[in-house]
């Protein structure tokens, strides 16, 4: 999953352009997009485009209000029986997973829908509180399929700039970043990266997506339609790659009880094993 799409669940025209992006997965905002007014509206919409996706070529996650909001349940209400993919979970510590993990299989048995199927992706920088318990995260719902963070929310609670003057993230939210890649590989999910706000500048994106890459995210949230085709591309296995992903796999395979390999002229051992097989998409030998 390399690009993630936010939609304001309350458009009707944005929900309808969605399919279009070219999205991995798009995803029904009924949170901070959505102005607490209308979010009535937002979840009979979101619900209808749930019921008309279901068999799509992308994923459709829904972006729920955070569990200590009155609002959380009601979205649940709504959603859980479109058989959405999975739930972005906001402003949450790791115990919130643990109760929002209890609460999707209470809705899934009433919509006789398989327990477990809908994963969740934990936002799991948005607060000071959460910070600290970002590493927290493994083993405690098979249902989590991703960490990602967020810099806007928590610079509200600090109640400072998240930007430096060179438009560079200050100090904590590169910290929240990086703790985010460390939590992700920690509990042996997906890492995401965070938006990029500025959607008219493609060479900002191009430079932020190659970054996040090189770091080990896997994937970024987006914005705007015309970010997901940068995204994408950026966050793809180039052929070459691939090419060494596959050598990498079957040298290790022809040599089951070696430690390391020889390849290139370069000594691999194990964790490089392990990089190729996520490059080729498959699980842990």
């Amino acid at each position: 999953m390399r690009s993630f799409l936010f939609i304001p669940a309350d458009s009707e025209r944005k929900l309808a352009r969605g399919p279009q992006s070219g999205a991995d997965a798009l995803i029904l905002d009924l949170e901070d997009s959505v102005v607490p007014a209308n979010r009535p509206t937002a979840r009979i919409l979101a619900r209808r485009f749930l019921d008309a996706t279901g068999s799509s070529n992308f994923q459709r996650w829904v972006r729920i209000n955070p569990l200590a909001s009155d609002a959380a349940l009601e979205d649940l209400a709504a959603v859980v029986p479109g058989r959405p993919d999975g739930v972005l979970l906001p402003k949450c510590v790791p115990e919130d997973l643990r109760t929002l993990d209890h609460y999707l299989s209470a809705f899934e048995a009433a919509a006789a829908l398989a327990i477990g199927d809908i994963k969740i992706i934990a936002i799991a920088t948005e607060t000071p509180a959460a910070m600290f318990a970002i590493g927290n995260y493994a083993g405690i719902s098979p249902r989590l399929a991703g960490i990602t963070w967020g810099a806007e929310d928590l610079a509200a609670c600090i109640g400072g700039s998240n930007r430096r003057a060179d438009g560079t993230y200050d100090d904590v939210y590169r910290m929240a970043r990086s703790l985010c890649l460390l939590a992700a590989a920690a509990a042996g999910v997906a890492p995401i990266d965070t938006i990029y706000t500025d959607f008219h500048d493609e060479a900002g994106l191009q430079e932020e997506c190659a970054a996040a890459k090189r770091s080990g995210f896997t994937g970024k949230m987006a914005i705007h339609p015309a970010q997901i085709a940068i995204i994408n591309r950026a966050f793809a296995a180039t052929e070459e790659e691939l090419a060494w992903a596959r050598k990498v796999v079957a040298l290790f395979a022809e040599n089951p009880e070696a430690g390391t390999i020889a390849l290139d002229g370069k000594m691999l051992d194990r964790p490089h094993l392990t990089l190729a097989r996520r490059l080729l998409g498959v699980g842990p030998a």
